[in-house]
């Protein structure tokens, strides 16, 4: 049975990620979503920069930042692409196969364990769910191409048959991973003013739909309470609460002023207050992930108050004054 793909083929050698992923940031990877979309929309001949409006909307969800995702909505109204569930009643290999061969990438959740792109972290060390965007298959060769954080890659034999459970005993009480088909047959590559006009009424929209307290305020309010349960949990439990708090919200605000520069790349004026708050954010969080774990493993009285009190006020100064300058 030969390879089957919805896009083209692509070698993952000589494949070059997005700038996104090649020039220095903070944040090398975001998060593993947003991360797919980068690079699935620039192997499309798309700029993904331009989804980016919606970094602006992220909350504080009560024990967790927003693990913040493009809206689907956004994604059709900016390159045409269209997503849908992807119900895996056959299996996620054959269902996979069967979208690649109708040109549609498939997103699925993953277990990083199989994946060789994350050597030095999860691959072969320890099960962690993540998302993957299926490009090729080659169910013959036992051979998959897929993106994954920041690139392209594939992976052979023992991990594809680990992937996809092919030598798994039948177990009814296994519940099929989440995934997604995408369609990439009405991709429409808009010229660079309606693409950044369109991009623009997307910012305004989630402005408009923005925090109305500062979410960092509600993050401190728990976040010495949550350090004290962390310091009798141990720091691989600090590591996957770090994951969804601080890195998200470092990550996001990056990505944020990545999107400002963008938009001030193409004549928009007047940003430079925001993105210098909202680079801020990220380095403030890349110092606090890392002096909250040493407060972990130390247990020593430390105040991050400080520190707290910075992203406060830089995310009321970048986002109101954002808001002002579009309107919202």
């Amino acid at each position: 049975m030969s390879a089957v793909f919805a896009i083209r083929p692509i070698d993952a050698r000589s494949y070059a990620p997005h700038d996104l992923h090649t020039t220095p940031r903070a944040w090398g990877e975001s998060n593993c979503y947003i991360d797919v979309w980068i690079e699935l929309l620039s192997a499309l001949g798309c700029d993904p920069v331009a989804c980016l409006p919606f970094v602006v909307r992220l909350d504080w969800e009560a024990d967790q930042f927003t693990f913040f995702k493009p809206p689907l909505e956004d994604l059709h109204d900016l390159y045409g692409v269209e997503v849908q569930e992807l119900t895996p009643y056959r299996g996620i290999l054959k269902n996979a196969e069967e979208q690649l061969r109708a040109g549609r990438v498939v997103l699925t959740e993953s277990d990083a364990f199989y994946l060789p792109d994350t050597a030095g972290t999860d691959y072969r060390t320890q099960h962690t769910k993540t998302t993957i965007g299926i490009q090729e298959l080659d169910v013959g060769a036992r051979r998959l191409g897929y993106f994954h954080n920041a690139g392209y890659h594939e992976l052979r034999d023992a991990d594809f048959v680990g992937l996809f459970r092919l030598d798994a005993p039948p177990d009814p009480a296994f519940m099929p991973l989440f995934a997604e088909l995408v369609r990439v047959d009405r991709v429409a590559k808009l010229e660079a003013p309606a693409l950044e006009a369109r991009s623009i009424a997307l910012l305004r929209k989630h402005l408009a739909r923005r925090p109305q307290t500062n979410p960092i305020v509600r993050f401190e309010k728990r976040f010495g309470d949550d350090l004290a349960r962390l310091r009798g949990e141990g720091i691989e439990a600090y590591h996957q609460y770090a994951f969804a708090t601080i890195r998200q919200l470092g990550a996001a605000f990056e990505l944020a002023a990545v999107y400002l520069r963008w938009l001030a790349g193409r004549g928009e004026r007047e940003l430079e207050p925001s993105i210098e708050a909202f680079d801020a954010i990220s380095l403030t969080c890349k110092s606090l992930i890392l002096k909250a774990a040493r407060a972990v493993t130390s247990n020593k009285p430390v105040d991050l108050a400080p520190m707290l009190h910075e992203l406060e006020s830089q995310w009321a100064a970048g986002v109101l004054h954002l808001a002002r300058r579009f309107g919202a």
